[in-house]
């Protein structure tokens, strides 16, 4: 795949959560984890929210990434008086605090009753954008976490499939790893244009990036 890599923050010794500009950030502009700055800074470089009027966020909790489509999809046509708002569905099977044009169901993102419900708020029609930060508990074991990512990642890849629109737009945390190179292969069957970021928010250290896969184009059946 195409690789995008953000400018980077050499942080050392202070990249520990409470010294971190974007955690202190985060405390200061209301947002519930510093992770809502990788979803920011990856629509700065790739223009995902573009002409966006059905998104989904799954494995959502505690709500960052929601919070970030809500702030720069739904409250700005709410503002502007557009008489049909995008919608927006968040999905994890843990409960989270309410988010102003947030709709949200508990389930499970491998769950086809789970798609039919995100599809049901949309009335119908499609997503035009998903993404997914959601992570297992990291073990420390490098490929250990990178097999689970990858599972949880294609887990993900499933209700995409039944919920995005041809020529919508996913974007998904990864490990990377020995091995990642099979899984960009996987998702190059479903979009024709993959790409890695590595948002500046996302800690030097982190063995975590970011595929952004546009033009969904699944092949026939």
């Amino acid at each position: 795949p195409r690789s995008c890599n953000f400018a980077s923050i050499t942080m050392g010794k202070a990249s520990k959560d409470k010294r971190d500009i974007f955690y202190r950030k985060a405390k200061e502009e209301g947002w519930r984890a510093r992770s809502a700055y990788k979803l920011l800074q990856i629509d700065e470089a790739f223009e995902i929210f573009t002409g966006v009027k059905h998104a989904v966020d799954l494995c959502a909790a505690p709500g960052s990434w929601s919070q970030v489509l809500s702030r720069q999809l739904y409250l700005p046509a709410l503002r502007s008086g557009d008489p049909q708002p995008p919608t927006i569905v968040a999905v994890d099977l843990q409960p989270m605090a309410p988010i102003e044009g947030v709709i949200q169901l508990q389930g499970d993102i491998t769950s086809e009753a789970t798609a039919r419900q995100v599809i049901s708020h949309f009335h119908g029609h499609p997503a035009d954008l998903v993404v997914c930060d959601g992570a297992p508990d990291v073990t420390g074991l490098h490929d250990l976490d990178e097999y689970v990512q990858a599972q949880l990642l294609l887990a993900a890849a499933s209700i995409v499939c039944a919920v995005l629109r041809p020529g919508g737009t996913f974007v998904a945390k990864i490990f990377r790893g020995k091995d990642v190179a099979l899984l960009y292969s996987q998702l190059k069957l479903l979009f024709p244009e993959v790409y890695v970021a590595k948002p500046k928010s996302s800690r030097n250290s982190s063995i975590e990036a970011f595929v952004v896969c546009r033009r969904f184009a699944p092949p026939a059946g």
